[in-house]
């Protein structure tokens, strides 16, 4: 295999387990602060996340399919692999389970921070949001752990 092919593998994977880790870290975090109840917690909390996912998450999702693709150039895979269309599909899941909970943070957050400055308990609307944030992410993170295991079994599925 050629520099450029372990080179493409090696960012594949660093994108993948940042994927993967950051969203693992930001539910276990906004769990946990939303299970404090106190909306200092929360707003500060829900703001790191929407940075996190800002810097993490969206530039793993913009590398993820740029790298895959020219990895699978380089290594002489046919785009038309079944896990590779299934990964894509599974890709395409996770995206849209993420894009909803991406605008929920933010909303999480400003409903926390101005609960905060109000000196008043988080609004009945910030609960319901985080329930829906909370439910979105199983299939979300099922989808990458679908993911990773087409990647590293690479199993033949045929369309």
């Amino acid at each position: 295999m050629s520099i450029w092919a372990d080179t493409l593998r090696w960012l594949h994977i660093i994108g993948a387990a940042v994927l993967f880790g950051t969203g693992a870290g930001i539910a276990f975090f906004m769990l946990m602060a939303q299970r404090s109840g106190r909306a200092d917690i929360v707003a500060h909390v829900a703001g790191t996340v929407v940075v996190a996912d800002t810097i993490f998450t969206a530039t793993a999702v913009i590398m993820q399919p740029i790298t895959g693709v020219l990895l699978a150039r380089a290594i002489g895979w046919p785009l038309s692999e079944g896990w590779i269309i299934l990964s894509l599909l599974l890709y395409v899941v996770t995206g849209l389970f993420w894009l909803p909970v991406v605008w929920i943070q933010i909303r999480i957050r400003n409903l926390a921070r101005q609960a905060a400055i109000d000196n008043r308990p988080l609004p009945p609307e910030e609960k319901r949001l985080f329930r829906i944030w909370f439910v979105f992410g199983f299939p979300a993170f099922a989808a990458v752990l679908a993911i990773l295991w087409l990647m590293v079994t690479r199993p033949e599925i045929v369309f």
